[in-house]
């Protein structure tokens, strides 16, 4: 009689493919990708909120990044930081940097 078999469906000596592993990356058209653009904090707002002026005059509300937040970076008006921006929304904006 052949041993029984215990491994209860899963492929022998791998990974279950619900398990860690890089992800497949998804494809990007260039109209969804995040606009990259500059400015200068202008004022501080509650709530890691800042109202950050750009180059060309407009100004945008920003919030900072997550990562941002866990490094603990800190921003005062003045600061230059260099921001992402949905193309669909350009009133609003992500800091994912700070220059000075």
């Amino acid at each position: 009689m052949p041993p029984k078999n215990n491994s209860r469906g899963r492929q022998s000596g791998g990974r279950s493919r619900n398990q860690f592993g890089p992800r497949k990356p998804t494809p990007v058209d260039d109209e969804d990708k995040a606009v990259e653009v500059e400015g200068e904090i202008s004022s501080v707002l509650a709530g890691t909120m800042f109202r950050v002026r750009l180059a060309s005059g407009h100004e945008v509300l920003a919030h900072i990044s997550g990562k941002m937040r866990k490094r603990f970076i800190r921003l005062v008006v003045g600061d230059r930081v260099k921001m992402e921006m949905s193309p669909y929304d350009l009133t609003k904006a992500r800091i994912v940097f700070r220059l000075g």
